[in-house]
């Protein structure tokens, strides 16, 4: 891949239609009568109001877009970006999906290659949809691997421009219905899993307030993926790093049920006890939470990363976010493996965010029902820039303010979905589909020019992936 990054030169984009700066409540929506054009120096926001082109200054003309911080993903499994649709796990729930395509077809990543390819797919499709900070759960990794997965990762993020932040999962121990297993996907030691995170904390992470690289702590799951002991062990090592904690929980049902039967709590209080909570851990899905579970995230600023399609796909139900979000819990959003959500994009998922609570069903005394109130999309934007960037520690990021890093996308809303629409400022969430990018910056840095990444051979990425998933079609064709 020879992506061609632009320097970080200076740039005013001028004449957008609206400002929304990714803030809470009403600092959302810039008030336009205050001036929509945007200055940028040196990676930051230097300036917003009715500015003047300064000498040498590239200007990007903004007129009839709606300007976004550039969105961030706080959960992805990159690797998984090929392995959408495979036809066995299509139509089944969590635990019979992980049987049938992560856990058979990691066998397919055992190459450097591979695993380029895989995570070059994901990391374009979130680009391509404004999506400028990645937080990737990768969890393969296992016993004598012949390449450096979180190198591999991080290279093929800096050549986007993109920021990334390494979830660096794993297991220590196989759950039954991951048997049989290959080699692959066979666990490692908890020795190598913290040898590993802390090697990979001195090679790349950055604690920064609007760092482009981050390593976290993130065993799989906190129950099925490790012993008690090692998720403390986990825990104390990573404070001790100054590096945040990440995993699955409460994805579905047959977490309450095994935390119920097993240590006879409920997950959230499982994870209490053994230091799993705090403002430096947030957790994926989080689907199934209790009046109490949902206190104690907002009592400890316990993060979720909701995934709403993910969680649809696989039937595992609906998040309670406005719940959450009424406590005061920490919510961003997230996008989860494309194995499992196979339009694995941001404006995608915050579609869907804006949709699937709304319909969620509701008592209101002798009427049962969805709540049309249930979820704007000014709070969709929030949880997927401002909130997500805060949940990652990103405290520079996020938010369209002077001073702030220069993460924007420019949507230009030239599609027939976008025409008719009385507040354009909310299409791309509310109307659906692929909004056209006139640009999206990094840093300062132009990414995305009129939907292309300068210098991505799109035909050549996808005969890439047409051959690796034609390898997996035939290989798993073969009798065993």
């Amino acid at each position: 891949m020879k992506v061609k990054l632009r320097m970080n030169e200076p740039v005013l984009i001028r004449h957008a239609a609206q400002l929304m700066t990714g803030a809470a409540g009403n600092a959302m929506r810039h008030a336009a009568a205050a001036g929509t054009d945007i200055r940028v120096r040196d990676g930051l926001i230097q300036a917003i109001g009715h500015l003047t082109p300064a000498p040498g200054e590239r200007v990007i003309d903004a007129s009839g877009c709606v300007v976004y911080p550039g969105w961030v993903n706080t959960h992805h499994h990159l690797f998984q970006s090929l392995l959408k649709g495979i036809p066995a796990g299509i139509g089944v729930a969590l635990t019979p999906w992980l049987a049938a395509v992560p856990v058979p077809y990691r066998q397919f990543f055992g190459s450097e290659h591979a695993m380029r390819i895989a995570t070059r797919i994901g990391l374009v499709e979130l680009l391509l949809s404004g999506c400028t900070t990645v937080a990737d759960h990768q969890y393969h990794y296992y016993p004598n691997m012949p390449f450096d997965v979180s190198a591999v990762v991080f290279d093929e993020a800096e050549k986007l421009g993109m920021r990334f932040v390494l979830c660096r999962g794993g297991q220590t121990m196989a759950r039954v219905s991951d048997k049989p297993a290959p080699p692959e996907s066979a666990p490692e030691s908890l020795d190598a899993i913290m040898a590993s995170i802390e090697r990979d904390v001195t090679r790349f992470h950055d604690p920064s307030p609007s760092s482009m690289r981050r390593v976290v702590s993130a065993i799989t799951t906190p129950n099925w993926s490790c012993q008690p002991d090692e998720l403390l062990a986990l825990a104390r090592q990573a404070r001790s790093l100054g590096i945040r904690l990440h995993s699955h929980l409460n994805e579905t049902f047959d977490y309450v049920k095994y935390f119920r039967e097993v240590h006879g709590c409920s997950a959230m209080q499982f994870a209490e006890k053994y230091e799993w909570v705090g403002p430096d851990v947030w957790f994926a899905h989080m689907v199934h939470l209790s009046d109490d579970d949902i206190t104690r995230c907002a009592q400890t600023g316990t993060g979720t990363a909701h995934c709403p399609q993910s969680n649809a796909r696989l039937g595992s139900g609906i998040a309670r976010v406005p719940d959450m979000l009424k406590a005061g819990a920490p919510v961003s959003l997230a996008v989860d493996g494309a194995a499992s959500n196979e339009a694995a994009d941001m404006l995608s998922e915050a579609h869907a965010c804006w949709l699937l609570h709304r319909a969620k069903p509701m008592e209101f005394g002798d009427y049962f029902g969805g709540n049309a109130g249930a979820m704007s999309a000014e709070q969709v934007i929030h949880l997927g820039t401002s909130a997500g960037a805060r949940m990652l520690g990103l405290d520079g990021v996020g938010t369209l303010a002077i001073g702030m890093a220069a993460d924007l996308v420019v949507y230009d809303l030239d599609q027939p979905r976008h025409f008719g629409l009385h507040d354009p400022s909310i299409a791309p969430v509310v109307s659906g589909g692929q909004a056209s990018l006139r640009a999206v910056l990094v840093g300062g840095r132009v990414v995305v020019e009129n939907n292309r990444i300068p210098g991505l051979d799109m035909a050549e990425l996808r005969a890439d992936a047409q051959a690796l998933v034609q390898h997996m079609v035939s290989t798993m064709a073969v009798p065993a």
